[in-house]
């Protein structure tokens, strides 16, 4: 592994999770392998479980690591050919040169705009990095991506299942906010390598960029999605076509007690009670969302493994 941009950069899944539930039985196995090794992780957008998990995973490992709040510092310019005179002091080729001299791994987290898909597929900053720095780069959430996270999902799905085909069952949920789809992006693009079925649900105009769902199959009725699911995902999203809208609030979307059955209940976190879910479904032995979190730490770690043994 070379970088970590995206679920196509994984070589082996099915060896790569086997590998992540190994260090998290025994994370301090390799700690010299990252000795005077430096991870800078830059973070465009604040972050809770990826900046920790992610910190953690490196030091089980035996690396130094350094963080930034680029919010903390000046503004970048992406764009060639920029005349500089405006409210950005210093340009992504000379940034990211200069980081990669401080840094053996650079990880980035840097969200969308929502107002300009175009824009946010180009993935532009994320991408910048991988232009000009000369060191490996692992995406910490992107634009349209958040391939740590799933890989944190697909290793928590295989330590659980009691099937060898579960029913996975991706369904959307109200929030006051318009939220990108990286998460669900990721989540969707995973589960197609793995044994599982896949059931997409959400209201009409929440549909997923067509080129990441492809065949899976989407139902917009909840109720007929949910039944005999082992796992259910819960996540808003803002609208892909009528891009980064928030065209539905509607409370009946929200998962419940009833409506999970005897399926387990997934989130990426952070999540609002009571309104994406009710504290019924969140404080039951079915939410496995803190196992899901701890898992955060070892699909870093072996991201950061892989890609240690190839510098």
């Amino acid at each position: 592994m070379k970088n970590y941009i995206k679920i196509k950069d994984i070589p082996d899944l099915s060896e790569t999770i086997k590998e992540a539930i190994f260090l998290k039985m025994n994370p301090l196995a390799i700690s010299s392998l990252g000795k005077h090794k430096t991870l800078v992780m830059l973070f465009f957008n604040s972050s809770l479980r990826t900046r920790l998990s992610t910190e953690k995973a490196a030091k089980n490992l035996g690396m130094t690591v350094m963080i930034l709040n680029i919010k903390d510092s000046w503004s970048f310019e992406f764009k060639d050919g920029t005349v500089m005179n405006m409210n950005t002091s210093e340009h992504i080729k000379e940034a990211a040169q200069v980081i990669s001299q401080y840094a053996d791994i650079i990880a980035v987290r840097a969200f969308p705009t929502l107002k300009d898909k175009p824009k946010d597929e180009s993935e532009f900053v994320l991408n910048s990095f991988k232009r000009y720095a000369t060191v490996p780069i692992i995406n910490m959430e992107s634009s349209i991506a958040h391939p740590l996270q799933a890989l944190t999902d697909a290793v928590t799905i295989s330590e659980l299942s009691e099937k060898k085909t579960p029913k996975v069952v991706l369904s959307w949920a109200p929030h006051p906010k318009a939220l990108p789809q990286a998460v669900a992006n990721s989540f969707v693009e995973i589960m197609q390598n793995l044994d599982v079925d896949l059931t997409i649900t959400h209201p009409k105009g929440y549909e997923l960029n067509p080129e990441i769902t492809k065949h899976t199959k989407i139902s917009y009725n909840q109720d007929d999605a949910l039944k005999d699911a082992d796992f259910v995902y819960v996540k808003n999203w803002s609208s892909y076509t009528n891009y980064g809208k928030v065209l539905s609030k509607d409370s009946h979307w929200m998962m419940t007690k009833e409506k999970l059955g005897n399926a387990k209940f997934m989130h990426c976190l952070p999540v609002r009670r009571n309104v994406v879910v009710e504290d019924a479904v969140l404080d039951s032995e079915q939410s496995i969302v803190i196992q899901q979190a701890n898992n955060r730490t070892y699909a870093a770690q072996v991201v950061l493994k892989n890609i240690l043994e190839n510098l």
